[in-house]
């Protein structure tokens, strides 16, 4: 790829600054355009790459194990390119015997290897946590990155490539040879890209207690899951689908303190909360789009509903490919934004 070949990048999330990275690392002159890069819906995230868990608890993203299983693989590689941390201690879910069981059946049905493990191991690796809890399962295949450090890590090293970054929305292709829209639900950019009429809003709610420390793994309870955040823990999280305001709504942030409280119980009923919100975009598949648009000289990668940082990565490799005419791979068709149109 010359150098001279401008791609403007429209979205600073974990796709869109996946992507910027990818390009510049391939010689393009990049730039990435986002009027409020801190508020997207990646930096909301508890960033839980999870493929095990994720496919074993959501019916949408079960059929779809094979290419998220193959979507972590890019990771180990991606985070030593961008010095990430990578947190691979794996990942825990706890409940009645019903539910490990079913979990248990449910993972090993679908080719993972949980391990069931007893009351003194699982104090150790989640300190706090309800005597309720006799034992657990852990995921090995599910690992975490800190969402926020992340971000701020990509745009520096994104930066250190010569990425350039504008604090405004992308409005046009303007000037660029290439345009990539790594953006929420919003459809302020359906006339560069139809296939953007896909997109559904889901908000959410998360919380983290920036008081109650926490450095254990990430554990999925039966009404919420709790993970390490920043020497504090986070609570999450509603899936409102079809919304897309951030206000906080008290009934979701109670609801979801008391189950927090139900798998940690030490955590206080007036403890300091901070309440996030944010709005992820989804496909009706729950695959995002990712590849080239019907409209010329525009790319997509958005729409990854639950899985943005897992499938970050691999979004990545496949628009840098498209964009320099390289090989887009073995799972690029699962992912093109055409599956739509077609249909």
């Amino acid at each position: 790829m010359s150098r001279q070949q401008r791609i403007h990048v429209a979205g600073a999330g974990a796709f869109g600054l996946a992507c910027a990275l990818g390009l510049a690392e391939a010689g393009a002159a990049v730039t990435v355009f986002d009027p409020a890069p801190g508020a997207n819906a990646s930096a909301v995230a508890a960033g839980m790459l999870g493929p095990a868990f994720e496919t074993a608890l959501d019916a949408l993203a079960r059929p779809h194990v094979a290419l998220l299983r193959s979507a972590i693989s890019f990771w180990p590689s991606f985070a030593e390119q961008a010095g990430l941390r990578l947190d691979r201690r794996g990942a825990l879910a706890v409940g009645d015997g019903q539910r490990l069981a079913d979990l248990e059946q449910g993972l090993g049905d679908l080719g993972f290897s949980p391990k069931r493990i007893g009351r003194a191991r699982l104090r150790d690796l989640a300190p706090g946590l309800s005597e309720t809890f006799g034992e657990a399962l852990i995921a090995p295949e599910d690992w975490r990155i800190e969402a926020a450090e992340c971000l701020a890590a990509l745009r520096r090293r994104a930066s250190d490539l010569g990425v350039a970054f504008r604090p405004e929305a992308l409005r046009t292709r303007g000037d660029a040879d290439l345009v990539v829209i790594a953006t929420g639900p919003s459809r302020a950019l359906l006339d560069l890209a139809p296939e953007l009429a896909a997109l559904s809003p889901i908000k959410g709610h998360i919380l983290r207690l920036p008081r109650f420390a926490y450095s254990g793994l990430v554990v999925r309870g039966p009404r919420a899951y709790a993970a390490p955040a920043d020497g504090g823990i986070t609570v999450g999280a509603t899936m409102e689908a079809g919304l897309a305001d951030l206000a906080v709504d008290a009934a979701h942030v109670d609801r979801l303190l008391e189950a927090g409280r139900e798998l940690f119980p030490t955590i206080e009923a007036d403890a300091e909360v901070r309440v996030s919100v944010g709005v992820r975009a989804a496909t009706p598949d729950g695959l995002p789009l990712v590849g080239p648009s019907t409209a010329p000289g525009v790319l997509l990668a958005a729409g990854a509903r639950r899985n943005g940082w897992l499938l970050a990565p691999l979004a990545a490799r496949i628009v840098t490919a498209w964009a320099t005419g390289g090989d887009t791979g073995p799972l690029a068709q699962a992912l093109a934004p055409a599956r739509f149109a077609a249909a």
